[in-house]
């Protein structure tokens, strides 16, 4: 988009955003020690927080123009390593079922298969776009939800179809966003073999 590719990019490390995106990626071990205690309401506390925290740093690095390298780097970085974490620590307790682990994790593993080829090629990276974005938010808002409908009772009750239609439209839109960067990938490849004159070079 015209104003993600005008907005500037600073050397800055200790901004707001970035603080905001280490204490999400501090949250991690804390969650997995509060699951482990079988403490669900603190768990979901801090899965709820890392939801609100993975907006809000976005938000105010792009509103107040405090976008930098840093961040760049460690938004995602805390975005993937909490899906993870959380993933596993889920299907381990039996609140999240295998199946929809590995459909996860193998998206996952298509989209590192795709970085290293278009690393291979000179291409460090694709351009984020809405759908990719999307769906992230509906699974860090999917987990909290879930984990909740695990406690008896009312509470539960009403959090369980709330939390499995967060995770449809994140897992849908997961694998919706793999296939537009897989397309993307295609179109780059096959411009840079059009330019080299190489033709033996392109997704399949």
């Amino acid at each position: 988009m015209a104003e993600d590719s005008a907005q500037r990019v600073s050397d800055r490390v200790l901004t707001l955003p970035n603080i905001l995106s280490m204490l999400r990626l501090l949250g991690v071990p804390l969650f997995i020690w509060l699951l482990v205690g079988d403490q669900i309401v603190w768990a979901f506390v801090v899965l709820t927080l890392s939801g609100i925290s993975d907006y809000l740093d976005g938000k105010i690095a792009r509103h107040f123009d405090l976008v930098s390298r840093l961040g760049q780097l460690l938004d995602p970085l805390a975005d993937r390593l909490y899906i993870l974490s959380t993933l596993i620590a889920l299907a381990w307790r039996e609140i999240l079922p295998v199946w929809l682990v590995v459909l996860l994790l193998g998206r996952d593993l298509f989209m590192g298969i795709l970085i290293i080829v278009l690393k291979r090629v000179g291409q460090t990276g694709l351009p984020v776009h809405f759908v990719g974005k999307a769906a992230t938010f509906n699974l860090l808002y999917a987990f909290p939800v879930l984990l909740l409908s695990h406690i008896d009772g009312t509470v539960g009750d009403i959090a369980r179809p709330i939390g499995w239609a967060f995770a449809w439209w994140g897992i849908v839109l997961y694998w919706m966003a793999a296939g537009l960067y897989a397309v993307q990938a295609t179109w780059l490849l096959r411009g840079r073999s059009a330019t080299t004159g190489d033709t033996g070079h392109g997704l399949r």
